[in-house]
């Protein structure tokens, strides 16, 4: 009998080890796939002796060379380089101005598409053929790169320029959830009716654009987009470089869609720590973990600056990773709502440019609990997952 509880001990054992490899093996390095930038004799004959514009930051690497440095390499004539929120380097802080500049190691011309300027003009295209695009998403809706690439995708279709995506990894594509955003809500950190994660790649998301017709006008813009080798949708991808400056890791941006919600809230999402968007808290909050926001490089004037903030610590709830748990919390929210008593100040008008729904913020007032707020999405979110099967590449 002792045997046999042995044997049944060690069976249970490598069961479990194996249900822990097996979820460890679901997070993989950006370097697992072949990114559409390393697919260089898929483009380079497309821009080969022409005007070329590029539309890229800190994160338009691969093979550890920067794909401006490496297109100068091939003799391509670079005129013009296009940055999106946080500059080229990605070091500005989250809805900070980024001026118009000189890149410093190779004397290009660098045009920040952000502020006032999120769309390249005419005369910012007058001498250019052809577009491409590289930035590394990360799968939500109001992380503002897909916004710049349907402001690039519209003015490049009204100056009869093509556009050439070069794909990348959707560190959250292995799911889709979220309120679907109504059209009177439309804004920058939100320009189309889809849900807050939209399970496609930078590359699909372009063709659903262009597709669906949501540029201006439903002009079409002359697309190609150079895909990836040997990705994997089901996975979490830890990228190898920062998308930006407080998305530092892997857990910030498998995080980020659930702990966006409090960035149109009082309370801190740890902002000026060195865990963004993988705490959240306020000194009204009754928690044991503490943390406290500091100014500091990408982080100016955080919320609640040098206050001690009470709340939570997720990082384990990242390490736990089940594909079972692929959807946004809720709970969070809805807990830091309930503790906190000032309710009218809870909530700032920015949360409704983030969920993109009205409703959202009604239903949390009004005490619906997650399955009943989670119970509402679904008829927008089967809608959308029907337009979403036109476009997978993958």
């Amino acid at each position: 009998m002792r045997r046999f509880f042995l044997f049944l001990f060690f069976t249970i054992s490598i069961f479990f080890s194996c249900c822990d490899t097996y979820a460890q093996r679901k997070i993989l390095n950006d370097q697992d796939a072949i990114v559409g930038a390393s697919r260089l004799e898929l483009y380079l004959p497309e821009i080969k002796d022409k005007n070329v514009g590029i539309v890229a930051n800190q994160t338009s690497v691969f093979n550890g060379t920067h794909l401006i440095d490496t297109l100068l390499t091939y003799n391509i004539d670079i005129r013009k380089i296009f940055t999106p929120e946080h500059g080229f380097r990605g070091k500005a802080d989250e809805g900070a101005s980024v001026g118009n500049s000189i890149d410093e190691k190779t004397n290009i011309p660098i045009i920040s598409l952000y502020g006032n300027n999120k769309k390249p003009t005419s005369s910012q295209l007058e001498d250019i053929d052809v577009l491409l695009f590289d930035l590394q998403d990360v799968g939500t809706r109001f992380y503002t790169y897909i916004s710049t690439m349907t402001y690039v995708m519209e003015a490049a279709a009204e100056n009869d320029i093509s556009v050439i995506i070069l794909d990348r990894p959707n560190p959250n594509g292995f799911y889709i959830d979220g309120p679907v955003l109504e059209d009177e809500n439309s804004s920058f950190v939100g320009l189309h009716q889809v849900p807050v994660v939209y399970g496609l790649t930078i590359g699909e998301y372009a063709l659903m654009v262009n597709g669906e017709h949501w540029l201006k006008d439903s002009l079409h813009c002359k697309l190609q987009v150079i895909p990836l080798g040997d990705y994997d949708r089901d996975c979490i991808y830890r990228l190898s470089v920062k998308p930006s400056p407080n998305l530092p890791n892997w857990e910030s941006v498998y995080l980020y869609p659930s702990l966006c919600f409090f960035e149109g809230t009082v309370v801190s999402v740890g902002r000026g720590t060195q865990f963004p968007f993988q705490v959240y808290g306020h000194p009204s909050i009754q928690a044991d973990f503490t943390f406290t926001p500091r100014q500091a490089e990408g982080r100016n004037k955080p919320l609640l600056c040098d206050k001690q903030c009470f709340g939570k610590d997720l990082t384990d709830y990242a390490h736990n990773f089940k594909k079972e748990k692929a959807k946004i919390n809720l709970s969070w929210l809805i807990e830091a709502y309930n503790q906190l008593k000032d309710k009218e100040k809870f909530f700032n008008n920015f949360f409704l440019k983030l969920s993109g729904t009205k409703e959202l913020q009604q239903q949390i007032e009004d005490g619906l609990s997650e399955k009943e707020i989670r119970d509402s999405w679904k008829e927008g979110l089967d809608k959308y997952k029907e337009i979403r099967k036109k476009y997978l590449l993958y």
